[in-house]
């Protein structure tokens, strides 16, 4: 029983993973390495991908490549169609109820302002791309010295620029706030990873997800890696 349970586990584990149609978004082809658990599933956009967590109902992490073409095209007009992504169970998924009256805003992993094309931005806006955040923050010091410190590196980078974004959870998921009904938890600290191919310089901005924050130094990508538990290059060896 125990070895069928094992085997179980870890099909499901293999399947929560499976980004075979999306694996341009990873350096390498390579998803990072990370403790995957049964409800954590793997789901393609045009523009980006993400790995979903069942239970805090958001992100584990976004990934979505940048480059001078895409930036220099992402002019799409916002759809501000929120909508629950109906390839999630419906008891490991965000609802638009969840974030109503929350004091949150819905947060983008993968920022609309990147998005090159009228459906890449639609998808944007499905709540498995989101976490709830607080507005100050979202709206000023991530807005500024993140995404568009991100976007305006890309718009000048020889080649790809990978990002990877997140939430984390303080103490664990099950621990921290929650919002809704569908509880879907309120992550204490954001990153963005950003990583220059060209250069092999990788990077990370960490912001506590709170409206006093302001911006702050970017720490490196062994930090990133030594706070998450999460190997989010495989195969490379970034320089700091």
């Amino acid at each position: 029983m125990a070895c069928v349970l094992a085997g179980a586990l870890a099909a499901a584990a293999h399947a929560a993973q499976d980004f075979n149609a999306c694996l341009q978004f990873f350096a390498l082809a390579q998803p990072p390495q990370v403790r995957l658990l049964p409800d954590n599933r793997a789901l393609c956009f045009d523009a980006f991908a993400v790995l979903h967590s069942g239970q805090s109902k958001t992100p584990v992490y976004v990934a979505e490549v940048l480059s001078r073409e895409s930036v220099a095209n992402a002019h799409e007009k916002r759809s501000n169609f929120f909508y629950a992504d109906a390839r999630l169970p419906a008891a490991e998924r965000a609802q638009l109820e969840d974030y109503a009256a929350s004091g949150y805003d819905r947060g983008h992993m993968a920022p609309a302002a990147d998005m090159t094309t009228p459906q890449a931005m639609e998808q944007s806006f499905s709540l498995a791309n989101m976490v709830p955040q607080a507005p100050e923050h979202n709206r000023g010091a991530w807005a500024t010295s993140v995404e568009q410190a991100t976007r305006k590196f890309a718009a000048r980078a020889e080649g790809r620029v990978y990002v990877i974004t997140g939430p984390v959870f303080v103490p664990d998921i099950a621990r921290s706030a929650s919002i809704g009904a569908g509880q879907v938890h309120v992550p204490a600290y954001l990153f963005k990873l950003v990583y220059d191919e060209a250069s092999n310089r990788a990077w990370a901005h960490w912001q506590a997800n709170a409206d006093a924050t302001r911006g702050s130094k970017p720490i490196t990508y062994a930090e990133l890696v030594l706070r998450t538990g999460i190997v989010f290059l495989p195969g490379v060896n970034p320089l700091d």
